[in-house]
């Protein structure tokens, strides 16, 4: 009788650990995938350096924020898919576990208008031009960033344009869930790398405004999300990404001899599709 037992047990064990690694999600190397999504972001304070031709000043702990689109058709509309913030992301597995991938955030900085900061720094700019009557040497004193003054924004967009070393860890265990070819549940950490390439509209001491792609400096980011992936190829996925970002080298008009230069910490929520497949 007891080997009767022993055997149905290992028979049994055996069945279960062939039925689960027979599985399409029990492995995941060779497989890519893609996603779409959308994001929210924050930014801290930061201090913006604007030097050019006749001025040279930096406003301390300048506010900003995103500028989201909400639930929109333009997230899927081929023609205004760049108002909207968006998120791209296609990866590869080389293990079961670890991916690498390339992604695109589109996100979007805009100076909070009309607020005031303090300038450090002078313009010295010739009498002729309108934003002359800004002329003067300042130290530690407060202005206004109305329109004719600054407006500021990286809104087509904040591009950050980066690579990702990534891992998943499936969870489904934890929740109870045996056939994971139905649904599947991950962890997901990743670490990114790249550069910001954004379209920066400017407008600065009344002059024309400058609106030009640019690749104006470099982020890093860490990650970490949930993934649920459905009937074996689909997916939503949750992350929630911190990182920072160094831009030295913004254009602000079509002089060369112009630009600024800002530092920031973000934090971005994203929501995305996707879908996975062995290739």
């Amino acid at each position: 009788m007891l080997v009767i037992v022993f055997f149905s047990i290992f028979n049994w064990s055996a069945f279960s650990q062939k039925d689960s690694t027979s599985r399409y999600t029990a492995f995941n190397k060779g497989k890519i995938f893609l996603s779409w999504g959308g994001n929210r972001e924050a930014f801290t304070k930061s201090d913006i350096t604007f030097k050019g031709d006749n001025y040279h000043f930096t406003l301390q702990d300048v506010e900003a924020h995103d500028k989201p689109k909400g639930w929109h058709i333009d997230y899927i509309n081929p023609t205004r898919i760049t108002i909207p913030q968006t998120n791209l992301k296609v990866g590869y597995f080389i293990t079961d576990n670890y991916y690498i991938a390339f992604g695109v955030d589109h996100m979007k900085y805009v100076m909070t208008q009309n607020q005031y900061a303090n300038i450090n720094g002078y313009i010295n700019l010739p009498t002729d031009e309108p934003g002359a009557l800004y002329n003067g040497n300042y130290q530690n004193e407060q202005i206004k960033t109305t329109e004719d003054f600054l407006t500021f924004e990286h809104t087509n967009g904040l591009n950050y344009v980066y690579l990702e070393f990534g891992r998943f860890d499936d969870l489904s265990f934890v929740f109870g869930i045996k056939n994971t070819d139905i649904i599947q549940i991950n962890l997901t950490e990743a670490l990114g790398a790249g550069v910001l390439y954004p379209k920066t509209n400017t407008k600065l001491l009344q002059k024309n405004r400058y609106d030009e792609f640019h690749i104006s400096g470099y982020g890093v980011s860490l990650n970490a999300g949930l993934n649920l992936t459905f009937f074996k190829h689909f997916f939503i996925q949750g992350d929630l990404r911190g990182g920072f970002i160094n831009m030295p080298d913004i254009k602000t008009t079509s002089n060369p001899n112009d630009s600024a230069s800002q530092h920031f910490m973000f934090i971005q929520s994203v929501i995305s599709l996707g879908g996975i497949f062995r290739i």
